[in-house]
């Protein structure tokens, strides 16, 4: 099993900037991607940005060019940084592990099996 856990959440102005941590324990070297993804009330789970055990980062339409999704091995930490935020940002966003086997980095929230609890990132205007 892998728990995670996510911070850095906050509420920013728009143009502003947050960076997300997600701490990663437990069979971690069982994850062959690992996710950020982001739920609006009453929205379905929208992927953000994506990682490969490879290190082949994949990003979604909506945020590419204003996230950078990156890790630290040593500490199982993800980061999501994120740039120029706007109020459509306004989400729970949430760390993900997938543990089936993925020769891509997958951006589907139905190859992910855990979740962390998330953490709220508001953008104000």
């Amino acid at each position: 099993q892998i728990q995670l856990e996510e911070s850095g959440g906050d509420s920013v102005q728009a143009g502003g900037s947050l960076k997300l941590t997600c701490a990663a324990s437990g069979s971690t070297n069982s994850a062959w991607v690992m996710g950020w993804f982001r739920q609006r009330p009453g929205q379905e789970r929208e992927a953000v940005a994506a990682l490969h055990r490879d290190g082949r980062p994949l990003y979604g339409a909506s945020v590419a060019g204003r996230v950078t999704i990156s890790k630290d091995s040593a500490k199982n930490w993800l980061y999501l940084q994120m740039n120029s935020l706007n109020p459509d940002d306004t989400a729970m966003y949430y760390c993900a592990a997938a543990t089936k086997q993925l020769l891509w980095t997958s951006l589907n929230v139905n190859d992910y099996k855990y979740w962390g609890r998330g953490t709220q990132v508001t953008v104000t205007s």
